[in-house]
């Protein structure tokens, strides 16, 4: 057989099959007629187009435009504002079933939302009264921009907590409430604009970055530091520290002992006790899901009049107070855009935008999944972008989709975002009529909603999955965990992106090689570790590498191949077997290559060379193909250098050696 002719020169085809002719410099015996398929390079685009293409797969990647295509003016018209407006989507078709559906789930999350709007407000150091103003609003916006039927909006435990615990560090709200609430409302301005900027720009994978691992962590901390800050509630302690660390907290609980008010602890923990029991039968019992929906709410009606009749002979148990009826108040004249405080209400604005843009998203596709339709993650990003900045206008702090009430609308029976029009009628109501009913309500009622609401975040299967799959992720976990606890919230967050990205690193920095092995009878190799059919070609060291080969690697994995070739030459001495001829480097799973790279693969071709050992590549994709022969390294590879797979490069090679003298 003669020397294949997949050289260097002839790489430019558009055929796939290459038949050796038989006049070749080496005749084969007779019969015998070998096909070796060339290694291709891809079809030839300009600079723009390639640039067009990267372009439209990073902003692009569900192709939004394709439903334009070869559709009338008007048409594009109507599908355009059914793209920044789903209520035109949907809202043709609605009917009176849909409307009676709607009302039944909308009425039931308001009774969820009302006092977990009062709850979680406390929870970020604000005035109650932002809690419901913030339940009115932003659902009003979101059932115009959003693309989720189920999505309840409202104020989160987790946005709360950090929007709290950030500015608390800076400023006190019972020193300073004015500048306070700026800051609260600038935050929210700041990040409404953030985005609504990634929807507009298409830069949803910046959310990416906290993972599952990361997520799963962070909620579970947060969900401890919220619930022992709640002993405040419980215990009626009146002095307590403003601090969200484990120690200053638990130290904070001990030493106001003689603040602790027994009436306080007693009807604390029995409604505690009740809220947590309607919250287990609902879990195991789902069709009973009413049972916890309604629990916050009945709760808060039995504790105040509980607390109203004890008034006189109880006097110490703490109550919310005055509560201002009326609707929303506007807040544009309190948003702070100069003076020392500003970067910190950017910082907090970023990072609660985050993490509510990454709980809205997550809920919202949760349920979209249950029911079989698509939630746009840029028209959600657009949608609680913009609610947040009316929000931010209207005295309102960051909102997003809470997986509870999401979960209570959905089991009710919503079925499009009226739902969240009924209820920000049913908190409307509420505004104007009945907030001095709130007035005897007891903090304690608040403080058990709160820990009732938060302790579904901690997921301890989830972390033990971790640990089982994955120990890098784990870590990430336990880093976000515990940095929560005893650092801060934002820096416990910071750690384990901070670990996140490490693992992104280590992943491109030190990429996985192995070496491969045939399994017999077969043109198919595979990893000697995996497969126990696979043995090793004499003469042959065939390895693979499972990542692109860029400048941050590329030292890395030249030191690793000649490691391979080092350990490979020991093994031939110490089992003498074949001696060591070739190294293939199978390129399938190299997706990209830069300048580093290529350098690097001439570099191993040149030093393998001194070895008097030939040198092979199989398979490289096509940007890798045509970066190679852009950059003229194909130029010395020369004849049997380039094949299109590991078996014709085995195959081939050999071949030629048993021809020579």
């Amino acid at each position: 057989m003669g020397i294949s002719s997949n050289r260097v020169e002839n790489f430019e085809c558009r055929e796939t099959v290459l038949t050796i002719p038989a006049e070749a410099m080496l005749p084969p015996p007779p019969q015998q007629e070998e096909e070796i398929h060339k290694v291709c390079l891809p079809p030839k685009q300009t600079t723009f187009q390639k640039l067009k293409h990267k372009l439209s797969e990073v902003f692009f990647p569900d192709d939004p435009f394709y439903k334009f295509q070869n559709q009338s003016w008007l048409r594009k018209v109507i599908l355009g504002l059914q793209s920044l407006f789903p209520v035109f989507e949907w809202g043709p078709g609605y009917t009176l079933a849909l409307f009676k559906s709607d009302i039944v789930s909308g009425l039931t999350i308001a009774s969820l939302a009302i006092p977990q709007g009062i709850s979680y407000a406390k929870l970020a150091n604000l005035p109650p009264i932002i809690g419901l103003y913030s339940s009115f609003v932003p659902p009003l916006i979101y059932s115009i921009l959003g693309s989720s039927r189920h999505l309840a909006v409202g104020p989160v435990s987790i946005a709360s907590l950090v929007m709290g615990s950030m500015i608390t560090e800076a400023v006190s709200y019972n020193e300073q409430p004015t500048l306070y609430l700026k800051l609260a409302f600038t935050a929210t301005f700041f990040a409404g604009v953030f985005q609504a900027s990634l929807g507009l720009l298409r830069l949803g994978f910046v959310i990416d970055f906290l993972s599952k691992a990361t997520l799963v962590g962070f909620m579970a901390g947060a969900a401890v530091i919220v619930s022992l800050q709640q002993l405040k509630g419980l215990l009626g302690i009146s002095h307590f520290t403003s601090k969200m660390q484990l120690i200053p907290v638990m130290s904070s609980v001990f030493h106001r002992k003689d603040e602790w008010s027994w009436q306080t602890i007693v009807l604390g923990f029995i409604f505690l006790l009740i809220l947590l029991g309607t919250r287990h039968i609902s879990i195991k019992k789902p069709k009973l899901f009413w049972i916890s929906a309604a629990a916050p709410l009945t709760s808060v009606i039995l504790s105040t009049l509980l607390v109203f009749l004890l008034r006189e002979k109880a006097p110490g148990i703490s109550v919310i107070g005055h509560l201002p009826k009326g609707i929303n108040p506007p807040s544009l004249n309190m948003l702070y855009f100069t003076g020392p405080q500003l970067a910190l209400a950017i910082k907090t604005g970023i990072i609660t935008g985050i993490l509510s843009l990454t709980e809205g998203i997550a809920v919202g596709r949760t349920f979209a999944g249950l029911k079989n339709y698509q939630v746009d993650g840029n028209k959600e990003m657009m949608a609680i972008g913009f609610m947040n900045m009316a929000g931010s206008f209207s005295s309102c702090y960051v909102t997003t989709g809470s997986f509870s009430r999401s979960a209570v609308n959905y089991n009710a029976g919503a079925q499009t975002a009226i739902s969240n029009v009924v209820m920000s009628a049913a908190v409307l109501i509420t505004l104007l009529f009945l907030m001095p009913l709130f007035h005897y309500t007891p903090n304690f009622i608040l403080a058990a909603i709160i820990i009732t609401a938060v302790i579904g975040l901690i997921d301890y299967q989830a972390a033990c999955r971790l640990w089982k799959v994955d120990k890098l992720d784990f870590v990430a976990c336990v880093c976000s965990f515990f940095g929560i606890l005893f650092i801060s919230v934002p820096m416990g967050l910071a750690i384990a992106v901070g670990v996140s990205v490490f693992k992104i690193l280590l992943h491109v920095t030190r990429p996985n090689t192995i070496v491969l092995g045939n399994i017999s009878g077969t043109q198919i190799f595979q990893n000697l570790d995996r497969y126990r059919d696979a043995s090793r070609v004499p003469s042959f060291l065939i390895l693979a590498i499972e990542s692109p080969i860029y400048f941050a690697n590329s030292t890395y994995l030249q030191e690793r191949i000649l490691r391979w070739v080092r350990e490979e030459e020991e093994r031939v001495k110490a089992t003498n077997d074949s001696p060591l001829k070739c190294v293939i480097l199978d390129m399938t799973a190299v997706t990209s290559i830069d300048t580093s790279g290529i350098e690097t693969v001439c570099e191993l071709r040149k030093m393998l060379m001194q070895k008097s050992l030939q040198f092979v590549l199989a398979n490289p994709g096509g940007n890798t193909m045509e970066k190679l022969h852009k950059s003229d390294a194909l130029e010395r590879f020369e004849f049997n250098g380039l094949y299109l797979s590991v078996g014709e490069a085995v195959k081939d090679i050999s071949s030629l050696w048993k021809r020579l003298p």
